[in-house]
């Protein structure tokens, strides 16, 4: 206790680390403030049929999870950061299929403002397709006494889908300020902050359940933490989990000055795809709880009885195809953040090779041997966390607590932190203050 105190009081008498954390909870205050106020048009009194409705959906919520409880709300930042999130991958994408994207991931930071601003534009696009669909969503879950224009209000549906943009932007916006002047990645850190938000309602509603249905009281809620627990230490050895493969540098004698000549190591995640992976498959895994209200496909029977089963987020074969696409999709997120060309190209350049192995096509196909071997338990591992939270709903963990027990949202509260607490650290240790901890070092996801 004393030596966090000691941290602590370190932490605060580095002025510009002071400032960052202090300019990061502003806004992050401004964030969670936003996302309380409703909709102009809607009655906040009748919102009740829209959180049952999220609360009886494993998909919708975690997208409530992911906007801290907006999104159940119906408040301004209902759509949260997941527009951005969505236009961020596909331009991803783009990279690997149109040469103007691959250029400009060449460019440095030219490159990356001009993809900044293309990400933004792409923003607003998902913004008109997904904004005019939740209050679709909203139209059909709240009674006609909650719209305050009336049901079918052109002026409502108009000035709501707006607003709606208007504070994904904002949201959008914060976020990079954060990043900039503030500590850590703005837009990790927003998600982070809404899936926090979440915890209080979920444990609370935990303690409900196992006190008032006698379903084990104290000694099982105990249990629960504990196991929570474990899943947390899991997957930080997971995030941290890296295969460092030893790399010679040639000696190099310039003038009176020796370069090189030393032994460095290149870190390979077991885990490169980061939590990619699921957002991919459980965007895909979305569409049949959508295509399921085709009026047309209702006709075809085994159509029909296809996508309630893969509806069925609970069901053996929603979590079965979940887990397999996890897996597939580990694997090509990792072939697209890891090129092992490059990596051998760079190592040639610079004089380095790794010990046994020729420098050029062999050093490549070498370290695409080994991304292809250690992918596979990160994957399987992955694939897993992914569907926790199912196990957990089916060992009886109320359903808004079991969500915290794998899938998109540990992996993020695990990275996120990780990285806010490695840039903490680096200020400490840049001022010859202590880290954060008494030994060892805080390694985060990069």
């Amino acid at each position: 206790m004393k030596k966090l105190i000691e941290t602590i009081k370190n932490i605060f008498k580095i002025e510009e680390l002071r400032k960052r954390i202090l300019y990061t909870l502003g806004l992050v205050l401004i964030y969670r403030f936003g996302s309380f106020v409703v909709i102009p048009g809607i009655n906040p009194m009748e919102l009740k049929a829209m959180s049952d409705q999220v609360a009886g959906n494993g998909l919708l919520g975690l997208l409530d999870i992911f906007s801290g409880g907006a999104f159940s709300n119906a408040s301004i930042f209902a759509l949260g950061i997941m527009p951005y999130i969505s236009a961020s991958i596909v331009i991803q994408l783009l990279g690997i299929v149109l040469p103007y994207f691959q250029k400009l991931q060449k460019e440095g930071e030219s490159g990356r403002r001009k993809l900044n601003q293309w990400t933004r534009y792409l923003t607003i696009v998902v913004l008109l397709l997904q904004a005019p669909a939740y209050l679709t969503n909203l139209h059909m879950q709240l009674p006609d006494a909650a719209f305050v224009l009336g049901r079918n209000s052109f002026l409502f549906t108009v000035s709501a889908t707006v607003v709606l943009i208007a504070g994904t932007m904002f949201v959008m916006w914060l976020g990079e300020k954060i990043t900039d002047k503030g500590l850590g990645n703005g837009v990790s850190l927003i998600i982070m902050v809404g899936i926090v938000a979440r915890l209080p309602r979920a444990l609370s509603g935990e303690l409900i359940k196992r006190f008032t249905e006698s379903t084990g009281g104290l000694v099982m809620l105990v249990a629960e933490l504990v196991l929570l627990f474990l899943v947390f230490m899991a997957t930080i050895a997971l995030v941290q989990a890296v295969r460092k493969i030893p790399v010679q540098y040639a000696k190099r004698i310039v003038g009176n000055k020796q370069y090189g000549g030393v032994r460095q190591y290149i870190p390979l995640k077991i885990n490169a795809a980061g939590v990619m992976p699921i957002i991919f498959a459980q965007a895909i895994m979305m569409l049949p709880m959508f295509l399921q209200n085709v009026t047309w496909l209702q006709d075809v029977g085994w159509i029909r009885g296809m996508f309630t089963t893969l509806s069925n987020y609970m069901g053996f074969w929603y979590n079965l195809i979940f887990a397999l696409m996890v897996i597939a999709f580990t694997y090509f997120y990792t072939a697209i953040t890891v090129n092992p060309v490059m990596m051998a190209e760079d190592m040639k350049r610079n004089g380095g090779f790794i010990p046994g192995i020729k420098p050029g096509k062999k050093t490549s196909e070498y370290i695409d041997i080994i991304m292809t071997r250690i992918t596979l338990p990160g994957s399987i591992f992955i694939a897993a966390v992914a569907i926790l939270p199912a196990f957990a709903t089916k060992l009886g963990i109320e359903h808004q607590f079991a969500l915290f027990y794998g899938g998109t949202s540990l992996l993020i509260l695990v990275g996120v932190i990780l990285d806010t607490l490695k840039q903490i650290e680096s200020y400490l240790l840049l001022r010859h203050y202590d880290g954060l901890m008494k030994t060892g070092r805080i390694k985060g996801r990069s």
